[in-house]
């Protein structure tokens, strides 16, 4: 507890304590002395500047009033200092319980301290014993949070003459240039909370008017700041200044105008930011069907008839087709790449199926193996098994034809074997013919 609290709380305590013990400040038997009248005593009203003086009025009437308040002083006096030792003994006591009382006073009074308090812009003077800020603002019951600002500080000390000035903070969802964030002010306007904020708005565009006011429960605020945005369009650069919320609300001020499939380099609803350059896509379209094949597919199957790396086709594959549609577009006249959009198939194909011999070549064919086959391949075919004559009728490394395949054993098409199986079967064809197969490359069997 401070000095100046104990003073004036002793002070308090100090009356009480009179009022309860002290005795009438005359002797008992000696009558009070009678108060002078109300008239007798003398009221000034001044003002500023001028020094009271005595009441104007008859001189006899004030000599009579002079000497009633003697008089009573007299009779006051008498009753004092007439009185015996025991009066005194009554006296004294209470003088000291006065003299308390006034001590006590006098320490009342010097606390006392006035102080200027503005609340929210509303000022007022008023008396005060609070020791420090936070215990006057407790006093007026003024109530402050985390976002409102007290000055000077809540616990500095108070004396005589001092300003507090308490400003609450106000929320505000503020939505700037698109982003939109929760921001506290102390400021009661929407032009205070931008300066207070650092927005710049000479030729933005305000959800409300600069000199709305914001209520202690806050506002919404949008704020689109002016930026400077760049269009390409037409071989032409087009700067201009804008709020816009969208790129399309800037292209039209810019006194741009989109047609058909026409676009911009960032979507129309994006929110074009400042320094930004934007692009117009001048796009002309149109549509392209075409007729694509759809390969087939080939099925195998072993078979242990067949001499190994032999292959027969049982049933050609046949390609299928299909319609596909594609978008053709030119963008600010270069043609970009074709994007399908639909297809539709005519034919399917037709899965090829095909045996695949499993059976072991035999090692050898007496009466053959020891003949030079490779140099009669290379006369024949050049060495290739798959080789086929021009008129189509002979096939394979040999140049065998059809009807003699198959009267060797062969399957399906000679040019579709395997090479060892063809030389198996050119063997077995020598040792029941000789050369006479190869009527022009026969001789080459023989080294």
């Amino acid at each position: 507890m401070s000095n100046s609290q104990g003073s004036h709380r002793a002070a308090r305590g100090g009356r009480r304590a009179a009022a309860r013990t002290a005795e009438p400040p005359y002797p008992q038997d000696a009558p009070a002395a009678e108060p002078p009248p109300y008239d007798a005593y003398e009221t000034y009203e001044t003002q500023p500047g001028q020094v009271p003086g005595p009441r104007q009025g008859g001189g006899q009437e004030e000599a009579s009033r002079a000497g009633a308040r003697r008089a009573a002083r007299r009779r006051r006096s008498g009753a004092l200092f007439g009185a015996g030792p025991d009066a005194l003994r009554r006296i004294i006591p209470q003088a000291l319980v006065v003299a308390f009382l006034a001590g006590g006073t006098t320490a009342f009074l010097a606390n006392d301290k006035a102080v200027r308090l503005t609340v929210d812009g509303v000022p007022r003077t008023l008396h005060t014993f609070a020791d420090d800020v936070d215990e006057l603002l407790e006093d007026q019951h003024v109530s402050v949070g985390d976002h409102d600002i007290v000055a000077p500080g809540r616990h500095e000390a108070l004396t005589g003459g001092d300003e507090v000035v308490v400003r609450y903070g106000r929320p505000v969802a503020l939505t700037l240039d698109g982003q939109r964030r929760q921001v506290w002010t102390t400021a009661q306007t929407v032009d205070g909370a931008l300066r207070q904020l650092g927005v710049r708005a000479e030729g933005a565009y305000l959800s409300a008017s600069r000199s709305s006011a914001i209520g202690r429960a806050g506002m919404g605020l949008d704020v689109r700041t002016e930026r400077q945005v760049t269009f390409l369009a037409d071989g032409r650069e087009r700067r201009i200044r804008t709020n816009a919320a969208t790129v399309a609300e800037a292209l039209e001020e810019a006194g741009i105008s989109l047609r058909g499939q026409d676009t911009t380099s960032m979507p129309p609803s994006a929110f074009p930011r400042d320094g930004q350059t934007i692009t117009v896509m001048r796009i002309t379209g149109s549509r392209q069907v075409r007729e694509e094949p759809i390969p087939y597919e080939v099925e195998k199957t072993r078979d242990d008839s067949l001499f190994a790396g032999t292959e027969v086709v049982d049933r050609p594959g046949q390609q299928g087709f299909r319609k596909v549609t594609y978008a053709l577009r030119t963008v600010n006249g270069v043609r970009q790449k074709p994007k399908k959009v639909a297809e539709h198939v005519v034919r399917r194909p037709v899965t090829q199926t095909v045996r695949v011999g499993t059976k072991p070549l035999p090692s050898s064919v007496g009466g053959a193996d020891h003949l030079d086959w490779d140099r009669l391949a290379h006369c024949e075919s050049g060495g290739r098994p798959g080789a086929v004559d021009p008129t189509g009728n002979y096939g394979g490394l040999y140049q065998f034809d059809g009807r003699t395949w198959h009267a060797l054993g062969g399957s399906g098409l000679p040019q579709h074997a395997s090479a060892s199986e063809q030389t198996f079967r050119a063997k077995k064809l020598y040792v029941q013919r000789g050369s006479s197969p190869w009527p022009h490359c026969g001789r080459r069997l023989y080294r």
